[in-house]
């Protein structure tokens, strides 16, 4: 088993150096090695346990990917996500359960909704080949945010089918198991991100901050499974937000320790996921060949699935695209009068006048309050107009919908008294891998065709945004003077003032930054980008303090 583990290492390595070079995604790389490499005698005798995927995989990959998701672009995407994870991981799920009850003989609807459920999701670890593309940001967040969830889905309907192959059906039995499977992880998550974070902040060292942020995953998804709840939603609860509050609590050494060592956890973890895919394709058709049925049908079955699977995509993302264009237009209304609005309350005449409105005694809190309401509200408007969705991005959204390793871990949890489990486990492989084969290869050039001419406009926006942004830490900078010393100051002591400065005034832009990115003031990426430089120089000082110390 050592060595195995130490090829696999080897193979995730040159996998991710010839991937680029051969023009290939290296996860699809891995998947064909791992279909080859299962018919050597050495992986031969390689199981995977569909826990270890479920469990000990996937809640950690969730965490990191929250923790790095701009929370603002899931907060305006969150109903496109949401409908996207819950309604349509619902509808493909009784569409395809209806499909398999016909093309497989003796297998039923209930079980059919099972295999349904199994095969709706997308999957977390193939999206991530979406984000090595040049495709809209609305785009990624949006398939971000519904892999982050639809899983947690799919799962309560699988355990719902499977009770109702034994039982009668309830339908308000069902949706108050998924409404308490998701509140209880909602809760669970965010008390453990608080929590972890109020530790971790009275740490100095970053290696020990990091240690605990790889059991943070664990800590929140393994007590919401003993509770009945979605282990995967408390994780990604947590992760939103270590995202949102670690640049607050944590220093700047520690975030970057963080980004690091979960940057190569991420690597081992999806790479290690498309591997075992593939080294699990000869025990799956052994096992279909020992049940005497037929792996051609299976796979003509697990085709005509994903064709399916592709079209009830599609047949959903239409009209939610209309309604967001819908919703843009009247967005688009309401921005001149919020645009007065917030004018009237940068004065203390509007501010009594919105005062004066009111039925009961207004605080000066919440004036503020109404105020940060006003300027978020507009700079999401502003956002939607920026970032239109149209039919290239529908198109994307529909084509980047791929299945993954958790497709093939689901249906390996059927139980042993399933009908046909042996052919059910094999679609869903097939369905999983041909996603990630046809849909994964094809969407790199899929959006470099259809992406739109470049926007003159856009490109002077993005400057401008860049420009304000530098206007916003050069008055943070200019509001923190530095304080005068004696002339007969030791220099030693100078210096030690100068920095000490340098880095009130770090502090102080950094949370400029963070408001800013709390009120949507500017774009996520160029936020980002603007807080490592930050980050950078502060460790920078910090590094030369130790030096000279």
């Amino acid at each position: 088993m050592l060595v195995v583990g130490v090829v696999g290492i080897v193979v995730l390595a040159v996998a991710a150096t010839l991937g680029p070079r051969v023009g290939v995604a290296a996860p699809l790389l891995l998947v064909v090695v791992g279909v080859g490499a299962s018919f050597l005698p050495l992986f031969a005798g390689v199981e995977i346990e569909p826990e270890w995927i479920l469990e000990g995989v996937l809640p950690p990959l969730l965490y990191s990917s929250a923790v790095s998701m701009p929370a603002m672009n899931f907060r305006r995407e969150f109903g496109a996500i949401s409908g996207l994870s819950v309604v349509l991981v619902v509808a493909g799920s009784l569409v395809l359960g209806w499909f398999f009850s016909l093309v497989v003989p003796g297998l039923g609807f209930a079980w059919g909704v099972a295999l349904g459920a199994i095969v709706s999701p997308t999957d977390a670890v193939a999206t991530s080949i979406i984000r090595r593309t040049s495709t809209s940001r609305r785009v990624v967040a949006m398939l971000e945010g519904e892999s982050l969830l639809n899983d947690a889905t799919a799962l309560v309907i699988l355990r719902t089918a499977i009770v109702a192959t034994a039982a009668a059906f309830s339908f308000w039995g069902a949706v108050g198991s998924f409404a308490y499977s998701v509140a209880v992880a909602v809760v669970l998550g965010a008390a453990v991100g608080r929590l972890a974070l109020l530790v971790r902040r009275r740490i100095a060292d970053p290696t020990v901050t990091t240690v605990i942020s790889f059991a943070v995953p664990f800590l929140a998804s393994v007590p919401a499974e003993i509770l009945g709840a979605s282990g995967l939603v408390a994780a990604v609860v947590a992760g939103l937000l270590t995202g949102i509050r670690a640049p607050r609590d944590l220093s700047s050494r520690n975030r970057l320790a963080d980004s690091q060592n979960w940057r190569t956890v991420e690597f081992v973890l999806e790479g290690a996921v498309f591997l075992t895919m593939g080294l699990q394709i000869r025990g799956i058709v052994e096992s279909v060949e020992r049940d005497h049925a037929g792996v051609g049908t299976a796979v003509l079955v697990a085709v005509a699935a994903l064709v399916l699977t592709v079209l009830v995509r599609a047949a959903y993302v239409a009209p939610l695209l209309r309604g967001l264009a819908i919703r843009a237009r009247q967005h688009r209304s309401l921005q001149p009068r919020l645009e007065d609005m917030q004018e009237r309350m940068r004065t203390a005449e509007g501010q009594e006048e919105f005062a004066a409105r009111s039925r009961r005694r207004v605080s000066q809190a919440r004036l503020d309050r109404f105020a940060v309401r006003i300027t978020r509200g507009l700079a999401t408007i502003r956002y939607f107009l920026r970032e239109p969705l149209g039919w290239r991005e529908g198109t994307v959204v529909v084509w980047a919908g791929m299945r993954g390793a958790v497709t093939v871990a689901a249906a390996q949890t059927l139980p042993e008294t399933t009908p046909q489990r042996s052919v059910l486990v094999l679609v869903a492989f097939t369905v999983a891998t041909l996603s990630l084969l046809v849909q994964g290869s094809t969407v790199g050039p899929l959006v470099r065709r259809l992406a739109p001419p470049v926007d003159p406009a856009a490109r002077e926006r993005a400057e401008a945004e860049r420009t304000e942004l530098l206007d916003l830490l050069r008055r943070t900078s200019t509001a923190i003077p530095e304080p005068e010393r004696p002339d007969a100051e030791p220099a030693v002591e100078r210096v030690r003032a100068s920095v000490e400065h340098r880095l009130v005034v770090l502090a102080a832009q950094r949370t400029a930054l963070l408001d800013a990115r709390d009120d949507g003031a500017f774009d996520a990426d160029v936020l980002e980008d603007a807080l490592a430089d930050l980050d950078a120089s502060e460790i920078a000082i910090e590094l030369r303090g130790r030096g000279t110390g």
